[in-house]
């Protein structure tokens, strides 16, 4: 919240009402009121006991210069009574705050110039282009947290890495596995791990990229994806054989490190950590999304297939509504899962399961199968990119996680998700993944489209998820598209320090973005 928003809330809960008592109820939000703030609001808004809030300020002093029209939206909660002026002023200050603490991100504020940054979105002259017969077609993309370097999963069982700022080639690392490399996760700045589809996992240090730091094997099948969590050191990565698993980088050798098997489901696409790791996200081919709420990764969960996924479907409606008798019917039907998960039984309240079908747009009475997943930066919403059945329509669709209190048995769903935004993809590349993103401040999505991407919004403003929920389902906003692939774009990024995106397509070349002056 800013200095100056701070200083009206306090004073007016400094003014004396001469209309009324202000009742405790009105007094209720807290909020801070240190001696540097007070000694801000007084010389921001030097008003005298028993005065009032329109009286005009003395020529030259600091507030004498606030907009008129600012004056009288802080003027209007004052009129009536002192306890509806109190309602009106702190509902609105909390409107302010929602889902972000008492205080709102400075950057809320600033968002427009990011905005117009982003819109003007363009190819950097110093684009990198790969050879097709040397590294195949880009997989993925990851930029180190610092930003400094960029990295490349290819095809043919290379990474490369790049200065995103100078487009400068740093190194190729040949060889680094006998498959396509699938994924790139940094665990901090100097630290990655690339996976692939020779089943392996392999930890590199940007230090020394001679050699890999080791190798880790446990995977019978293709590695897709890499999950760090920050809070135990485990990294978990999933894979075409069904399985989660975590592996110990506290204790990792140059033999490897301690792993272990967390969790299995058959028809495994893809397995996503919410930012603060309290949730495992898994999505599956079959069109089913897995959600594993309050996530400890030091327990093994001994599940083994799930019948309930092949079970009648359980639709998960646009309202965040679904339907728990039914799901907690079907699971005992099919397979007597209180017994395989004794965590759905509220005998512990650790990685409890909730299984979804989401609500596809078009595509109610069709199966579907979830491709990519990515979760929020601030971990209010998953993002999903799914095809039909057939493969003939592809949506992009955000669900809002429905966070609060339990209000059904924990046999069933703790937490629901709504979907509150889609889009119709172009549908190009028929049975590539094709692996979206969020920006870092979670404004705006950035999508593969064709042979270019297009970057969508929440609304015509860019403005937060938090600000512009729908009430119901509405399209996701197109802000800008860009054209500069000659094959079908497959994976893309945002930086995560500079206003820059990467793209990489199927013909292994990378293109960056930064805006135009």
């Amino acid at each position: 919240m800013s200095a100056e928003h701070r200083s009206d809330a306090e004073e007016s809960q400094d003014r004396p009402d001469n209309t009324g008592s202000v009742s405790d109820k009105d007094e209720e939000p807290d909020i801070d009121e240190s001696d540097d703030e007070n000694d801000h609001a007084r010389r921001v808004s030097p008003s005298q006991p028993g005065s009032s809030g329109d009286q005009p300020e003395p020529a030259g002093s600091p507030g004498a210069d606030k907009p008129k029209a600012r004056c009288s939206a802080a003027a209007a909660p004052q009129s009536g009574s002192g306890g509806s002026r109190g309602d009106s002023l702190f509902s609105w200050l909390r409107s302010r705050t929602i889902r972000r603490g008492l205080f709102v991100d400075p950057a809320r504020d600033n968002f427009r110039t990011m905005t117009s940054l982003y819109c003007s979105m363009n190819p950097a002259v110093e684009s990198v282009n790969l050879s097709t017969q040397t590294h195949g077609a880009v997989f993925n993309l990851e930029y180190s947290p610092d930003g400094s370097v960029l990295t490349v999963a290819c095809e043919q069982t290379e990474v490369l890495l790049f200065d995103p700022v100078s487009s400068r080639h740093i190194r190729t690392l040949t060889e680094a596995h006998e498959d396509c490399v699938n994924n790139i996760r940094f665990l901090d700045n100097r630290l990655f791990a690339t996976c692939s589809d020779d089943t392996t996992i392999a930890l590199w240090d940007l230090r020394k990229l001679n050699s890999k730091v080791c190798s880790l094997h446990g995977h019978a099948s293709w590695v897709k994806n890499i999950e760090y969590d920050t809070n135990t050191r485990l990294l978990v990565t999933s894979g075409f054989d069904g399985n989660v698993i975590t592996w110990d980088t506290n204790r990792f050798t140059e033999d490897g490190c301690p792993h272990k098997k967390f969790f299995h489901t058959r028809y495994l696409m893809r397995m996503r950590l919410t930012p603060d790791c309290s949730k495992m996200l898994i999505s599956t081919s079959s069109g089913y999304l897995l959600i594993l709420h309050d996530l400890d990764l030091t327990q093994s969960l001994e599940v083994g297939s799930y019948r309930m996924l092949r079970a009648r479907r359980t639709p998960l409606s646009s309202d965040g509504g679904t339907s728990a008798s039914r799901a907690s019917a079907t699971a005992r039907q099919g397979n007597d899962s209180s017994k395989i998960h004794p965590h759905r039984e509220g005998l512990s309240p650790r990685n409890s399961l909730e299984v979804l079908t989401p609500e596809i747009p078009g595509e109610k009475d069709r199966g579907n199968c979830i491709t990519s997943l990515q979760l929020h930066p601030k971990g209010w919403a998953t993002l999903i990119r799914c095809s039909s059945n057939m493969d003939d329509q592809e949506w992009t669709c955000v669900y809002e996680f429905q966070e609060g209190a339990p209000t059904r048995p924990l046999v069933s769903p703790r937490c629901s998700l709504r979907l509150t935004h889609y889009i119709e993809e172009a549908n190009v590349g028929r049975g590539y993944i094709k692996e979206l993103c969020f920006s870092p401040d979670g404004r705006l999505i950035c999508s593969p489209y064709g042979y270019g991407v297009r970057l969508l919004a929440f609304d015509e403003r860019c403005g937060e998820l938090a600000d512009c929920l729908p009430v119901q389902t509405s399209c996701l906003r197109e802000i800008r598209s860009i054209y500069s692939h000659s094959d079908v774009v497959l994976t893309t990024k945002f930086s995560p320090t500079h206003c820059q995106l990467a793209s990489g397509c199927l013909s292994g070349r990378v293109a960056l973005y930064q805006p135009k002056f």
